[in-house]
């Protein structure tokens, strides 16, 4: 009756919505959009590490997968970037002339390589 129980409780436990998906890589800014405006993007890589740390032009954190986000995190700021079907994240946020969007494309194969492997 306990062990019925007991597997019961853990059956029923809601589980953690964080992903064990893989998004580890170099992610190069592929466009930014500014008041509505898509313009050139020249800002530095996201770089998401296998360690569940990233690197993104100066700041550096944890990151974690949950659903369709991206959280980055340090100890005084949390923000989280949508995961775009095409390898891609989106990063919004405010800054000095309003919303700004970030599109960042990560490059699967590297360029010349004939195989992925």
């Amino acid at each position: 009756r306990c062990i019925a129980t007991a597997a019961l409780v853990v059956f029923l436990t809601p589980q953690s919505q964080a992903q064990t998906v893989d998004l580890s890589g170099r992610y190069q800014c592929l466009q930014a959009k500014v008041r509505g405006k898509v313009i050139p993007c020249k800002a530095a890589p996201l770089i998401l590490k296998n360690d569940g740390r990233f690197e993104l032009r100066g700041w550096e954190g944890s990151y974690l997968v949950n659903g369709e986000w991206v959280e980055l995190s340090d100890s005084l700021i949390k923000t989280r970037a949508k995961i775009a079907p095409g390898h891609k994240i989106v990063l919004r946020y405010y800054g000095k002339h309003g919303l700004v969007e970030m599109t960042y494309e990560r490059r699967v194969a590297e360029m010349g390589k004939t195989s992925l492997s």
